[in-house]
């Protein structure tokens, strides 16, 4: 029985990789055994991730190891902080998936996209996994091999474009997060896994190849966390199809670059080596550069999607703020935002998906009395991007609540400028796309119900398959923030870890 349970970790990999590789094999018109394949794995997943949910919280660790190297084992360990980043992907694999299959009904290359997809969640866990920097490492490039002909599906020169730019950036920084690993690698410590305070202890020798590794990690792992300067492939892949921006967005690529410098603050260095080395510093003056810029730019776009794609970059950036302030509150609300965040931002994808297969709205300007039109959908967007804003009672504010309660623990209080700049700037960005789809007055062209962009008939305001997934996440953006302190709540799990790994 205890050999099973050490097999958990292995079989949450597994349960997207083999569903992945079958789904390659199918013929287009296998359509139900494509929908049973991705059903059941996400419903397996979620299973799985359950019982781990259960024995993490109670103390218990789960933990794989495979030979892989002399000096660097495949380890995968479920932990509370990787568990939280996998429940958010299952979730949304849940989501996404049914959003797909409606989406994509009757498109073309569905077993190469489902295929790609499932191999993008199961890169996406391995790295939540991972307990080493070798086995993030090889994860982490296999993210970016999975996601590339999801960005290309259209195989249009626009998206064979981003695709190209989109390699060109993520490839560049997988090479310095391997130089930056090999660094840490070459100091000959004894125990290389992520441990909780960090496993480096730093002294007069080694201190300038330590700022050399860290600074390698921060700009490796900052290409796919979108920092700016990093960030120019993120607008550019709003190409692909909807259901794929939303998983780049809210769970698989930014939150992976985010997630590695959580673990590399954390579990590498330690908030006491980083802060003796002065380490978080330069992150701090990132991600407030970031946020701001990423809410300007959003301000300036006149398309929906690349409106949402610069709002990814100022919004991902609260996460790595929380992180650089080296402070338990501020930490509570970044890796709660890691949660709050992918919630909103994957449902305010789903809308611009459904506004652009609906009604084939693409610009801002053709969002006049849509609100009339698509009440549902309008519904989900305005909770989604309130939630952003930081009104509550959405997840949103409880994120940016405590990221300047943690400013002030640590004697930031510059910080909450930032964060009410930031809001602002937010604000100034979404409520003038709420205003237009709920008080300005609806075309006259628009028939009473149209069809989707394909040609396949509507249901009610759209199709039921990417209706129903709009409006779960929306809920689970508002409930996230209504029952914030309840004990299974993103906040309370983000407690715990906290809690573990600053040791209170």
């Amino acid at each position: 029985m205890a050999a099973w349970i050490e097999l958990l970790p292995l079989m949450l990999l597994l349960s997207s990789l083999i569903p992945g590789v079958l789904i390659f094999a199918l013929r287009e018109d296998q359509v139900r055994l494509r929908v049973g394949l991705n059903i059941g794995a996400v419903l397996l997943k979620l299973l799985l991730v359950a019982v781990m949910l259960y024995g993490v919280s109670a103390g218990y660790a789960y933990r794989f190891t495979l030979s892989f190297l002399p000096e660097g084992d495949l380890v995968l360990q479920a932990d509370a902080l990787s568990l939280q980043f996998i429940t958010l992907s299952s979730v949304l694999w849940l989501a996404t998936t049914f959003y797909a299959i409606g989406y994509l009904e009757d498109s073309p290359l569905r077993s190469r996209f489902f295929g790609y997809f499932s191999l993008c969640v199961c890169a996406t866990v391995g790295i939540a996994l991972a307990g080493n920097l070798v086995t993030f490492l090889l994860f982490y490039e296999m993210l970016t091999l999975a996601t590339f002909p999801l960005v290309v599906h259209r195989g249009t020169p626009e998206a064979l474009a981003a695709g190209r730019l989109y390699l060109a950036y993520t490839l560049a920084g997988g090479a310095l997060v391997l130089v930056g690993v090999a660094l840490l690698h070459a100091q000959g410590d004894s125990a290389t896994d992520f441990t909780p305070g960090g496993y480096l202890a730093a002294d007069a020798d080694n201190s300038a190849t330590l700022v050399c590794a860290f600074a390698l990690l921060l700009v490796g792992l900052g290409v796919k966390a979108a920092i700016v300067p990093l960030h120019g492939w993120l607008p550019r892949a709003m190409v692909a199809p909807a259901p794929v921006s939303a998983l780049l967005h809210a769970v698989a690529v930014v939150k992976a670059g985010a997630f590695g410098i959580i673990r590399v603050v954390y579990d590498v260095f330690g908030t006491e080596l980083v802060e003796e080395l002065q380490l978080h510093i330069p992150l701090l003056a990132l991600a407030t550069t970031t946020i701001l810029y990423g809410s300007i730019k959003a301000l300036q776009q006149s398309e929906l999607k690349k409106r949402l794609a610069y709002s990814t970059v100022s919004q991902v950036s609260y996460i790595l703020l929380g992180v650089a302030l080296l402070g338990p509150i501020a930490a509570v609300g970044a890796l709660a935002h890691l949660v709050h965040q992918g919630l909103m931002k994957v449902t305010l994808f789903y809308c611009a998906g459904n506004l652009a297969e609906t009604l084939g709205i693409h610009s801002i300007r053709d969002l006049d009395g849509v609100g009339r039109r698509m009440p549902l959908t309008m519904i989900a967007f305005s909770i989604a991007a309130l939630g952003m804003i930081g009104v509550p009672p959405v997840a949103g504010f409880i994120s940016k609540w405590y990221l300047g309660l943690g400013a002030l623990e640590v004697g930031a209080g510059w910080v909450l400028l930032v964060l009410v700049l930031s809001g602002l700037l937010n604000a100034a960005y979404f409520l003038p796309l709420l205003y237009r789809a709920w008080f300005r007055r609806a075309p006259s062209s628009w028939p009473e119900e149209r069809p989707l962009g394909n040609g396949r008939p509507g249901w009610g305001e759209t199709h039921w398959m990417l209706l129903a997934p709009t409006v779960f996440t929306a809920c689970l953006a508002l409930l996230a923030g209504l029952f914030a302190g309840a004990s299974f709540s993103p906040l309370s799990w983000a407690q715990l870890i906290v809690n573990r790994e600053f040791g209170l």
